[in-house]
């Protein structure tokens, strides 16, 4: 049994990894850090919670937890480990974008190791620490890593993606409130949201050779979790043998598989699940991703990365079922 700590506990993916490891047989969760809720029951805020536990949250921290989650805004990470220090043997998994890109990995003697599981599984088991990918770049990575790691994406990619309500945190703005949410759709960050930089890391990783661009619009939906994406390019290939790559690239990925039959966002909510579907037009491949954004594109793949680090089996404690209805 580890322990494990997160910080800023009263956040959406914070409350996504308290539910799901009350549950995980491996973990016991030692603390909850949050200054504006310490001493608070961590079910005032996460009320779904009422029953499951009855721990509060805390402005203390312990820094000999076996692991911990840092649930923070994008800066606040760096920030907060420059203020805090934990024991060498603490694994840090960040969920923020703070270490995701070089030359920024590298932070006080620390390496933090892109987290995407389906791209550098065995290097996240030898390290101590990780940087977690973010949503949108987890569901559009993983719709495009077999086309680059069988040098096949030759031409610029165009893509497509929509994500829920909770991809924008639990702070208000104009574009959070539901009135403005509520039977609207809208475009934001056109190619050149923050994500579109980790995906072209990960490119270049596979294949330093790919020379042309990828094209990015994000657009916010008027649900509150998911995100499917479409990515499209040209491929001369077949459509059967573009299904046996994918097949053979994702074989020993639990949580990533494709389908044959057209897909939907609902096969995915509260899962870990990246459910794939490839369609050939002429002589364009068409690939549909959906995840989870506050699972597979968060907390879940947090979870993941934790079970590899510490040699567990990486589905322990994410047997999810999709809410379908």
């Amino acid at each position: 049994m580890i322990k494990v700590g997160i910080i800023g506990g009263a956040g959406y993916t914070a409350g996504e990894l308290i539910r799901l490891l009350i549950h995980h047989e491996k973990v016991t969760i030692d603390f909850v850090f949050s200054t504006s809720n310490a001493a608070n029951k961590i079910y005032a805020v996460h009320q779904d919670l009422v029953g499951a536990l009855e721990q509060e949250f805390t402005n203390t921290l312990n820094p000999d937890v076996d692991a911990v989650f840092l649930c923070l805004g994008h800066g606040n990470s760096k920030m907060f480990l420059e203020e805090n220090n934990f024991s060498d043997n603490t694994k840090i998994i960040d969920l923020s974008n703070d270490f995701r890109l070089k030359p920024n990995q590298i932070f006080k003697g620390k390496e933090f190791i892109y987290g995407l599981p389906e791209l550098q599984k065995e290097h996240i088991k030898d390290t101590n620490h990780i940087a977690n990918p973010g949503c949108f770049a987890t569901a559009i990575q993983l719709a495009l890593l077999p086309l680059f790691n069988s040098n096949l994406a030759k031409k610029d990619i165009h893509i497509n993606a929509v994500t829920g309500a909770t991809g924008a945190g639990t702070s208000l703005s104009k574009t959070t409130h539901f009135t403005w949410r509520d039977n609207n759709f809208s475009y934001y960050k056109p190619f050149m949201h923050q994500h579109l930089d980790e995906i072209k890391q990960s490119v270049k990783q596979l294949d330093n050779n790919f020379k042309s661009e990828i094209y990015f619009m994000p657009n916010r939906g008027n649900f509150s979790r998911g995100i499917f994406a479409t990515a499209y390019t040209k491929y001369e290939g077949g459509l059967e043998e573009a299904k046996q790559i994918y097949k053979n690239y994702y074989k020993n990925d639990p949580f990533t598989m494709l389908s044959d039959d057209e897909i939907h966002l609902k096969q995915v909510v509260n899962t870990n699940n990246c459910v794939l579907h490839l369609h050939k037009h002429e002589n364009q491949l068409l690939v549909t991703s959906i995840i989870d954004n506050l699972l597979k594109g968060a907390s879940g793949q947090a979870i993941q990365n934790m079970n590899l680090m510490f040699g567990f089996n990486e589905s322990e404690g994410l047997k999810l079922k999709a809410t379908y209805f």
